[in-house]
């Protein structure tokens, strides 16, 4: 039997009766009312996110050091998608012990997206991560995050790849800087009121500057320092130091490795000028080596220095001085013990003092 295109054809079991004319009944309404019934059709793949992404402005490409007008320029034309996200992921857990690649910067097997060009994070409470930021990162918000992150800078110039402005406040976690082009006044990262944890600094003359107080830089490693033999403001050479702090209050290194090279100046350098204190200096636990002397703290005007404690840390012999520590002689030691050499575990000799 033909169909009828719009019509049922007629069942050759008709006899069957009511009960059968009932589920045919039944049968046209479901065909009726299906259309009505189905979902939406879905959006192509990647439309939603394209709807809902934010999406960053950074600025264009700078010679200006940061902080200056023109490192603060206008968004540029073809943006990368914003580095924020609103929720972390499930992370590998990484190993502890002494800091090396395996257990900084950012973390192995986790993507990266890719963000181009110089940011600027103003807002409050902003969380940046999973991103490979080609280009100078300057934070300017109140508890700005940056985790699991590669910040690589770009062409050389005078100030810093992460620069923490003052008046801002920050945590970097999991990050690598790194400048794709190193400079005689370019650094790694300049903090204030920060917390630095298991970043990865190394490529800049200076590692970590502390440009103000409450800064903690832990679990971290910091090496391979920039040198320049001319070049530097003020003329003449470079002074490569793993970590600096100049008159500051409240800065604690703790269990990093901090380590300069051949023509490194110190791993940690500490001086009092322009009016600064330099004092609550905690150096605990590290892994030190390298410099003229690896620790240096240099009184160069006002009060003495004093409220430094350096305890239970393990140094190299790599020094030009053979020159663990040295002190000025207007500079206090309040602590001093457990610092060892880590290849014997020998006490370290008692302080070089001079100024």
């Amino acid at each position: 039997m033909t169909t009828v295109p719009g019509r049922l054809r007629r069942l050759p079991w008709a006899p069957i009766g009511v009960a059968t004319g009932g589920v045919t009944v039944i049968f046209v309404a479901t065909l009726l009312l299906y259309p009505l019934t189905q979902p939406a059709p879905r959006p192509p793949a990647g439309a939603a996110a394209e709807r809902t992404a934010e999406m960053a402005a950074p600025a264009g490409p700078s010679s200006a050091p940061p902080g200056s007008a023109s490192a603060s320029a206008s968004a540029s034309p073809a943006p990368s998608p914003s580095p924020s996200r609103s929720a972390t992921p499930t992370r590998p857990a990484r190993p502890g012990g002494r800091p090396s690649a395996a257990n900084t910067g950012a973390i192995p097997g986790v993507a990266l997206t890719v963000v181009n060009g110089d940011q600027t994070f103003g807002t409050d409470g902003k969380i940046v991560e999973d991103v490979d930021i080609h280009g100078y990162v300057r934070i300017t918000g109140k508890r700005v995050t940056i985790r699991n992150a590669i910040v690589r800078g770009g062409a050389a110039r005078c100030g810093a790849v992460v620069q923490i402005e003052a008046g801002a406040s920050a945590v970097l976690e999991d990050v690598e800087v790194a400048p794709a082009a190193a400079g005689p006044c370019l650094d790694g990262i300049w903090a204030t009121a920060a917390t630095l944890t298991r970043v990865n600094v190394h490529g800049g003359v200076n590692g970590v500057k502390a440009t103000g107080p409450d800064v903690l830089l832990q679990d971290s490693w910091v090496h391979d320092g920039a040198f320049f033999a001319r070049g530097a403001p003020g003329g003449g050479g470079t002074e490569t130091d793993a970590v600096e702090s100049v008159g500051e209050r409240r800065i604690t290194l703790r269990r990093n490795v901090l380590v300069v090279g051949a023509h490194g100046n110190a791993a940690y350098q500490v001086r009092q000028t322009g009016g600064g204190t330099s004092t609550e200096l905690r150096v605990e636990g590290n892994w030190l080596d390298g410099g003229a002397c690896t620790l240096n703290f240099a009184h160069q005007g006002g009060p003495p220095m004093t409220g430094i404690a350096v305890v239970n840390n393990r140094f190299g012999h790599n020094t030009t001085f053979a020159c663990p520590i040295l002190v000025s002689t207007q500079t206090t030691l309040t602590q001093n013990t457990g610092n060892v050499f880590d290849d014997t575990g020998a006490p370290i000799p008692a302080p070089n003092r001079h100024d």
